[in-house]
């Protein structure tokens, strides 16, 4: 769709007249017009509410912005991200092209690319938002590429993750014994078959292990930033699906049967049915240990050669009735203050996505003063982050585990 602009000298006319207008980065000066338009309206969130941790910070995010700028949160909860992707399709389809149905979206990967692609995203937005200077755009390359894809502004970075592999210390009592790489995991699978798993690919952290898996193994890891073709894909995949047809009988219930997300998954830890776990956020064992999830016994890893980082942005379709009262949720978002209670692991344990240098000392206080954790990895544990795949890799991946698996 051609995005309508938005000129600094009819800022406010504009907003009187359109209810979703396209921002640039002229509207800079326009941020307390924006706060105050925002004030009254309920912004329809729809996130992913797999995590009660998560679903508990959205709810204090609701409250907050609620008592300071008037803004109403409602979370509407999702198993996939791509069921609000889809309602705005339907929307665009319908030629809904103002007062949507979804005023923010928790989003990345292959969703946000699609958005993006089909032009559903308001937008540039992250010149608008006063606290986006604290965001770390250089170091923290995933709060700009998303996936090989280029965000340009249409999503705001809220918090950070990488794949980790937690085990229960009091089983594996030695950590050098920790698989850290696909070859040493298979290995660690046959002298102690049925004591791994993962979640079903259906789930993202399940095509994430794949996917992890064959940045380990592939020749060429350069190759998965590119799109997937018909001509590589078969070629670059063979070195996966040889590792996991080795690996797949040696799964708990002889890879018959796969926990459908991270909490089930933890949960078989949690009772001593499997040894190891992977999360995508580092500081989930120790979150989940102050929460009585799992054992105190629990530590946690990386492999050695890296895991996959990534970021989660919220974005705000094209025609989102609500679209101030979005603006100011993502602002708040990236507050200092609010990442520092979103990296406590009494709250979710998110990796943050600013920069310390852009902080004040007071700022960064709130940072240094978090609570260490036993289960928490140290900078050498965690490893390197490795680059996203593109879009397409997962995708593909994931439609093929189905096609061999699930006959």
């Amino acid at each position: 769709m051609q995005r309508r602009r938005f000129h600094l000298h009819a800022a406010l006319a504009a907003a009187a007249l359109l209810s979703t207008p396209l921002l640039q980065a002229q509207t800079l000066p326009a941020w307390e017009q924006i706060v105050a338009q925002a004030r009254g309206q309920t912004v329809f969130w729809n996130a992913w509410a797999g995590d009660e941790k998560t679903n508990a910070f959205i709810a204090w995010v609701g409250e907050q912005v609620k008592a300071k700028y008037g803004v109403g949160v409602q979370h509407v909860r999702l198993k996939d991200t791509a069921e609000a992707v889809t309602r705005v399709v339907a929307e665009k389809a319908a030629g809904r092209d103002r007062d949507g149905g979804v005023d923010l979206i928790w989003i990345n990967g292959p969703n946000l690319l699609n958005m993006k692609q089909q032009g559903l995203l308001l937008g540039p937005v992250t010149q608008v938002l006063p606290n986006f200077r604290y965001v770390d755009t250089t170091k923290k390359r995933s709060n700009v590429i998303d996936f090989t894809t280029p965000v340009d502004g249409l999503a705001v970075p809220w918090r950070m993750a990488q794949i980790v592999f937690v085990y229960d210390s009091a089983r594996i009592r030695n950590p050098a014994a920790m698989p850290r790489s696909a070859p040493a995991l298979l290995d660690w699978a046959k002298k102690n078959p049925g004591r791994l798993t993962h979640p079903s690919v259906s789930n993202f952290l399940g095509s994430t292990f794949l996917k992890q898996a064959l940045i380990d193994l592939a020749a060429e890891a350069q190759v998965l930033q590119q799109p997937a073709t018909d001509a590589n894909f078969e070629a670059v995949t063979a070195p996966l699906w040889a590792w996991y047809e080795q690996l797949k009988p040696l799964l708990w219930r002889q890879g018959r049967q796969f926990p459908e997300n991270s909490a089930a998954q933890r949960q078989l830890l949690n009772d001593g049915e499997i040894d190891i776990t992977l999360s995508f956020n580092p500081s989930e064992a120790a979150v989940s240990v102050e929460a009585g999830l799992l054992p105190a016994s629990v530590r946690t890893v990386g492999w050695s050669k890296g895991t996959i980082g990534n970021t989660s942005f919220v974005a705000i379709p094209y025609n989102a009735k609500n679209w101030q009262g979005a603006l100011v949720v993502a602002n708040f978002l990236i507050e200092p203050e609010t990442q520092a209670r979103a990296q406590d692991i009494r709250q979710m344990g998110n990796l943050n996505v600013l920069d310390p240098e852009k902080l004040s000392a007071a700022q960064r206080r709130a940072f240094e003063q978090l609570a260490d954790h036993p289960a928490l990895p140290s900078t050498a544990e965690l490893g390197a982050p490795r680059l996203e795949p593109h879009a397409s890799w997962m995708t593909r991946i994931a439609a093929e585990w189905q096609k061999r698996y699930t006959r």
